[in-house]
């Protein structure tokens, strides 16, 4: 009875089976240079030697040279009207080309169409082509004797663009002038001042500036757009001070 007593009690305090003489570090984790513990190493992957690898020769990148411009006039205008590499033609499917030939007495230039230009599809529409023409009328001008262009076929988002933009439009609008030989140039607009004289229209007006075309000078004025004498008519006497220098010498 004695030995049964004994054997339940162990029993009831858990120990069921045999264990050794010498106790074991059940909570010890393994040594780490233990060979169970350590991760089986890979074989090397031997390459292909050098006569079965593919060599491959990397194909230089040649830049891309600057767009030609065409040199004879109507392969020019055609151009502008459907060339894909024209600058400034990037901003809209709607191109607006200039009117009018080459060799007129007086060239109309401005930097890009107006919105209402390129819903209307022609330079200076609407209320400020009304004005404008009413200017040129003033110094004894029409339209139909000017050649009436923007540098630009399009217009740009927000009405500005600089960068490699700007840089291509610089290189065209030497070329036009060369192609269109005007007797005089009026530039309309801030924008194409800067461009083309350098200059702000504010320190422009009232002013006759010589920009150099093809090796000679033709003499411009520089007057605001007509849209913008529309919003702010205080400024239309600064226009009609630069368009009064056309009438000199007549």
């Amino acid at each position: 009875m004695l030995a049964e007593s004994i054997c339940d009690w162990w029993l009831l305090a858990g120990v069921d089976s045999l264990v050794g003489e010498h106790p074991a570090g059940w909570l010890v984790a393994p040594p780490a240079n233990d060979a169970a513990a350590r991760p089986k190493r890979l074989a090397p992957v031997e390459a292909d030697p050098p006569a079965l690898q593919r060599q491959e020769t990397p194909v230089p990148v040649e830049p891309a040279g600057p767009v030609a411009f065409p040199d004879d006039w109507t392969e020019f205008q055609d151009w502008l009207a459907n060339g894909g590499d024209v600058p400034g033609s990037q901003w809209d499917a709607r191109r607006i080309v200039p009117a009018g030939e080459a060799g007129a007495p007086l060239m109309l230039l401005t930097a890009w169409p107006e919105i209402d230009d390129q819903q209307e599809g022609a330079l200076f529409s609407g209320a400020a082509g009304q004005l404008l023409d009413a200017m040129l009328r003033a110094i004894g001008m029409s339209r139909a004797d000017c050649y009436v262009a923007s540098l630009a076929v399009t217009r740009p988002a927000g009405g500005r663009c600089d960068g490699e933009e700007a840089a291509g439009l610089d290189r065209l609008l030497w070329h036009h002038l060369r192609l269109a030989r005007p007797g005089r140039l009026l530039l309309i607009g801030g924008d194409i001042v800067r461009m083309a004289a350098a200059t702000s229209l504010v320190d422009a007006r009232g002013k006759l500036l010589e920009i150099n075309q093809d090796g000679g000078k033709v003499d411009a004025v520089a007057v605001a757009h007509p849209a913008m004498l529309l919003a702010r008519p205080a400024q239309k006497a600064a226009a009609w001070d630069s368009l009064k220098l056309f009438n000199r010498g007549r």
